[in-house]
């Protein structure tokens, strides 16, 4: 189990890594801010962030929102030395025999590289699987690591979905098993007052470390570092 609660940032291109890791990120992730909540970057740039990164903290690589074509359309991506990909679920709706597709796709993954169970705090909106639903498919098929997310980035923030009591349950009941959890959803440092208690492995950042707080700023790295502090 975690001990401490580690920090995720996700960067945009290798020039924001450096201002990430000089802040404290123990997990760099690479997305496209600007195009979605889980939108992947350009393969290109997701090789420059790994490079950039060094082998200094795991990586990670938003690939979108899952179709069938996933793997396909991720192809590059998966040639890349990754710890962890993960896509979304917006409109996947758990019709019976759902998952079996994740499954799949997860399977099909490179030896080392693990694929992340996504679930959306605002499933309603994404018509997406309700979280608690999501963390037993985790559970049941023993995915290495978790999200709980927001999809919708409008200024709502996990806590207008979730109680943090209900997040800490399923963090506690995924790190049973052994699931490594990151919590994001859009979160800010003055918000841990009430996720007092709430213990992942990581909570997962973007708008909040970035210049005036703009999902598609610059990472800023005193920000990095104030988000640090609030969790440390």
């Amino acid at each position: 189990m975690s001990t401490k609660t580690g920090l995720l940032v996700s960067v945009r291109s290798a020039d924001e890594v450096a201002a990430a890791l000089a802040g404290g990120a123990d997990l760099i992730d690479v997305k496209e801010p600007s195009k979605g909540s889980l939108a992947p970057a350009e393969a290109e740039v997701v090789a420059s962030v790994i490079e950039a990164v060094g082998g200094k903290v795991p990586v990670s690589a938003a690939l979108g929102e899952w179709t069938p074509n996933a793997l396909t359309e991720a192809h590059w991506h998966l040639e890349l030395k990754l710890n962890y990909v993960k896509w979304g679920l917006a409109n996947y709706s758990p019709v019976p025999g759902w998952g079996e597709d994740l499954l799949d796709t997860r399977r099909e993954l490179p030896v080392g590289m693990e694929m992340v169970a996504v679930a959306y705090a605002d499933w309603e909106r994404a018509k997406s699987v309700p979280p608690v639903e999501m963390a037993k498919f985790a559970k049941r098929f023993r995915f290495k690591a978790f999200l709980l997310d927001t999809w919708n980035k409008d200024g709502k923030t996990l806590l207008d979905f979730m109680t943090a009591a209900e997040v800490q349950e399923m963090v506690e009941s995924l790190q049973r098993v052994y699931t490594i959890v990151a919590v994001g959803g859009s979160l800010r440092p003055e918000q841990m007052k009430q996720l007092k208690g709430v213990t992942p492995d990581f909570f997962a950042v973007r708008s909040s470390v970035c210049a005036a707080g703009k999902r598609d700023g610059v990472i800023d790295e005193a920000r990095v570092k104030k988000w640090k502090e609030a969790i440390g």
